[in-house]
């Protein structure tokens, strides 16, 4: 376990000389000197890791599947981070971005790739100033033997989508693609593409040089490894902390964030960003890994951690996510559009205390009507939170409908 950056705490980009210090570029050496591409292959499948971008697909199948497929191939860093409320890739890109560089290179290895893109959001100044610095000093080591393109990425949400990203870096607007086929048989100029978050990145130097028994002995048994949670202002100490799954999340609210400020008491919890589902405070000690945040009703996302207090309005919260999500639509699917256009004008309504209870109802047939309609995840997303605040907090609802205006006035 360790806190990486509480707000407010500065902290120096890792040099090359620092990172090299603390063991930096010996995975990606040992890797060259005594195992073949498909030897780290077998290494970061026996270590189980899983991507971290929110879908937690298991990388090594990703790079599998891309390693089955003719020359040339493409690794991509997807450093967009659009998700409200993450700094998690943000932080890692600024501060260690040797880390990050080693593991695109020990992926492009493995699935003997000719090229590399690192895909940042565009409002990172920071984290490209980093990664380029970086980059030209492993460079002038003689770490890096493949080209290197680095693409600023736009700040709409659907652009971190891995298809839509691929789009940009091709030149084009950001529209997630028809699937399939997948980037690993067609992604970047039709070529078989590995496309990876960050944090995914990360991990991956420490396990090709520790091994993957190391790696399994950390986290829980469907989970391994650590992921980095990003906490928000609603905490004494919001920032980034690292810890291994299964850590209750009692632990990282209270132990690593201070609790909520003011002392305020739990109303909610929305433990994976925007599209997950709301939480009750009976829930507190939920394990931080993906099995048991499903099994709660929600998902682990991103890491991404809301806390909503008492005192707080449910149709505010959610009127606001809606908002949200009508906003970054990207409207390429007609299906999508209708959803997010009618959920915001529904919740719209009862905020203003329009219409009666039977308003309510039609959340329900608009998400299923939609379910999946769309060329991308975006259009399952906006449901869930809705959803489960209608049915954990149904009095927040009525009373702007019976009563015309908010409890939480």
């Amino acid at each position: 376990m360790a806190i990486l950056f509480p707000n407010g705490v500065s902290r120096e980009r890792e040099t090359f000389q620092a990172y090299k210090g603390r063991g930096g570029y010996q995975a990606l050496e040992r890797a060259r000197g005594e195992l073949t591409p498909e030897g780290v292959l077998a290494i970061v499948e026996a270590a189980g890791l899983l991507g971290r971008g929110g879908a937690a697909f298991p990388t090594a199948k990703k790079w599998g599947f891309a390693r089955q497929e003719p020359t040339p191939r493409y690794v991509v860093l997807n450093g967009g981070e659009d998700e409200p409320g993450s700094v998690k890739d943000r932080i890692l890109m600024e501060h260690h971005p040797h880390l990050v560089l080693e593991g695109m290179l020990l992926a492009a290895y493995a699935i003997e790739a000719e090229a590399a893109y690192l895909y940042v959001n565009h409002t990172y100044e920071d984290a490209i100033t980093s990664l380029q610095s970086a980059l030209a000093d492993a460079e002038r080591e003689g770490y890096v033997k493949i080209s290197f393109t680095l693409c600023p990425a736009p700040t709409d949400y659907v652009a971190g989508e891995d298809t839509a990203a691929l789009e940009v870096l091709e030149g084009k607007k950001p529209l997630p693609r028809q699937k399939p086929p997948y980037p690993t048989t067609a992604g970047l100029f039709g070529r078989p593409t590995v496309v990876n978050n960050v944090e995914t990145f990360a991990n991956v130097p420490a396990i090709v040089l520790k091994g993957p028994e190391w790696y399994r002995s950390i986290g829980t048994q469907g989970c391994h490894g650590t992921m980095i949670f990003s906490l928000g202002e609603e905490v004494e100490r919001p920032g980034a902390y690292e810890l291994p799954f299964g850590t209750p999340l009692r632990y990282l609210i209270e132990a690593c964030g201070g609790g909520l400020k003011g002392a305020k008491r739990l109303k909610a919890i929305l433990p994976g960003g925007p599209s997950s589902a709301f939480l009750p405070p009976d829930q507190i000690d939920v394990p931080l890994d993906y099995p048991s945040l499903q099994k709660s009703g929600s998902a682990l996302g991103c890491g991404i951690m809301r806390l909503i207090p008492e005192g707080a309005c449910m149709v505010e919260e959610t009127l606001r996510l809606a908002e949200f999500f009508a906003r970054e639509c990207c409207g390429q699917c007609p299906p999508c559009r209708m959803e997010t256009g009618v959920l915001k004008a529904i919740l719209e309504k009862v905020q203003q205390g329009e219409g009666s209870s039977d308003l309510l109802p039609q959340v329900e047939k608009v998400v299923t009507f939609s379910k999946g309609k769309g060329l991308c995840s975006f259009i399952g997303m906006p449901g869930p939170p809705i959803q489960s605040a209608l049915r954990l907090f149904p009095e927040d609802f009525e009373a702007h409908l019976r009563d015309k205006r908010c409890p939480a006035t």
